[in-house]
C-alpha cells in the first residue's frame, strides 16, 4: 500500500515546517519564479504538492545547477539555440514544468534515434526487375502499332 505524504513528511522531514524550510532553501532565485502568495506562504501548501516541489527542486539542481542551465539543455535538445523567443518562452514556465518538457524532449529524440536505426538495418524490399523486351517481342510491338 503507498504511503500517504504526511507519512513520507514524517519520514523524511520529521515536521512539515522542516519540509517548508527546506523547500525555501532550494528555492533561490537561481531555480524559482517566486509565485506563491505573499499572504499565504508556503506553510499553506499541501503536503503532496511540497514533497513534488522539493524533488523537483533537488532533481533540477543535481542535473542543471539552475533555471538558465535547464533552459539551455531544452533549447539544445531541440536545437533552437538561435531562437531567442523561443528562449523568453520558456523562462516564463514554473521549474517542474521545464523539467517535463526536458525529459519529453528527451525521450522523443531517444525514440526518433532508435527508429531510424532500426530502418536503417531493416533490409531493404528487393525491386523487380523490368523484364526486357526480345527482339520478336519488340517486332510484334512495332507491327501492331
Amino acid at each position: 500500500m503507498a504511503k500517504t505524504p504526511l507519512t513520507l513528511v514524517k519520514e523524511k522531514f520529521e515536521t512539515k515546517e522542516k519540509l517548508v524550510a527546506a523547500v525555501a532553501a532550494l528555492a533561490t532565485k537561481e531555480l524559482w519564479l517566486d509565485r506563491v502568495s505573499e499572504d499565504k506562504g508556503l506553510s499553506r501548501i499541501s503536503n503532496a504538492k511540497l514533497l513534488r516541489l522539493h524533488a523537483s527542486l533537488e532533481d533540477a539542481k543535481k542535473r542543471f545547477g539552475s533555471r538558465d542551465g535547464l533552459i539551455s539543455a531544452i533549447v539544445k535538445l531541440e536545437n533552437r539555440a538561435k531562437d531567442s523567443g523561443y528562449n523568453a518562452h520558456l523562462a516564463k514556465y514554473p521549474l517542474p514544468r521545464l523539467i517535463d518538457i526536458h525529459d519529453s524532449t528527451e525521450k522523443r529524440i531517444a525514440r526518433a534515434v532508435a527508429s531510424a536505426a532500426k530502418k536503417a538495418t531493416r533490409p531493404q524490399p528487393a525491386v523487380a526487375k523490368r523484364k526486357t523486351r526480345t527482339k520478336k517481342a519488340k517486332a510484334k510491338a512495332a507491327a501492331a502499332q
